[in-house]
């Protein structure tokens, strides 16, 4: 498995990876990205068509972990500042409400192919992604994952990635939020 950047060359197999519902109900992986009534009123091909245009742009949006020519798994990373939802998220306010975000960038999303799951997929976009931040000069990595305190979930609970996975890449709890959910942060050395 390698793990590459999307991009206008990449994106065929986000599309194929995604399929026709668009990894889930027409997201195209612009939930965090649109507000509210642009996202429903973009459900499907235009959401379809605006994540294209976004991987043409050559602004980061994340990255595909492909076998072969396929892709079998994505994380959505991108500077904090693109997802405009997480400005008026509770799971995603920052401890400190007048804190600088510039050099913060998020983790919101994780798509794995059913064939691919529980294969450490997520783990190692996870790591590819904490790097792709680096280099793209992030400060601080940090994501709002699900706390299956041990309990199985399904797919369509864990698209942020879970607690566990976070604290195994060396991510800290900056503070639980919720019952089931958590502000996580990696700085970047």
């Amino acid at each position: 498995m390698r793990v590459v950047e999307l991009t206008g060359k990449t994106w065929p197999a986000q599309e194929k990876l995604f399929g026709p519902r668009g990894a889930v109900e027409g997201c195209w992986c612009m939930y965090f990205r649109l507000p509210n009534a642009d996202f429903r009123q973009g459900s499907g091909e235009p959401n379809r068509l605006a994540a294209r245009e976004l991987a043409r742009s050559g602004e980061p949006v994340g990255l595909l972990a492909m076998e072969g020519d396929d892709a079998v798994g994505w994380v959505a990373v991108a500077p904090r500042s693109v997802y405009r939802r997480l400005d008026r998220s509770k799971v995603a306010a920052p401890p400190d409400p007048d804190e600088d975000l510039a050099g913060v960038w998020s983790v919101t999303c994780f798509f794995i192919h059913r064939t691919a799951r529980r294969k450490g997929v997520a783990a190692e976009l996870l790591d590819a992604a904490v790097k792709y931040a680096a280099k793209h000069g992030a400060k601080t990595v940090e994501a709002y994952p699900v706390d299956t305190k041990g309990a199985k979930a399904s797919s369509a609970d864990l698209y942020h990635g879970t607690l566990s996975m976070f604290l195994d890449a060396g991510f800290m709890l900056v503070e639980p939020r919720g019952v089931r959910r958590a502000l996580v942060r990696k700085p970047i050395e």
